[in-house]
């Protein structure tokens, strides 16, 4: 998957609301996203699937923040 891939799947997670759950202390319903750190997924094998993700991002004051979300593993095969 290339990065631009993960990152469309993120962002189809936030604006759709998706299993989305941030640990920012914020009641704001939408992330205050300025910069992407890192974007991760728990490996579940070989397997094909829905998997934990992971979204580090900074928000406008420079604060760090997890978006955990779920996504299909990029394990699976594009029209399989």
């Amino acid at each position: 998957m290339t990065i631009k891939a993960a990152y469309a799947s993120c962002l189809f997670a936030l604006l759709t609301g998706l299993s989305v759950a941030a640990h920012a202390e914020t009641t704001a319903s939408q992330p205050d996203i300025h910069q992407v750190l890192s974007i991760s997924e728990e490996s579940g094998g070989a397997l094909c699937g829905i998997v934990n993700s992971h979204l580090t991002y900074l928000d406008s004051e420079g604060q760090r923040h997890v978006l955990d979300y779920r996504k299909f593993s990029s394990n699976c095969l594009e029209g399989s």
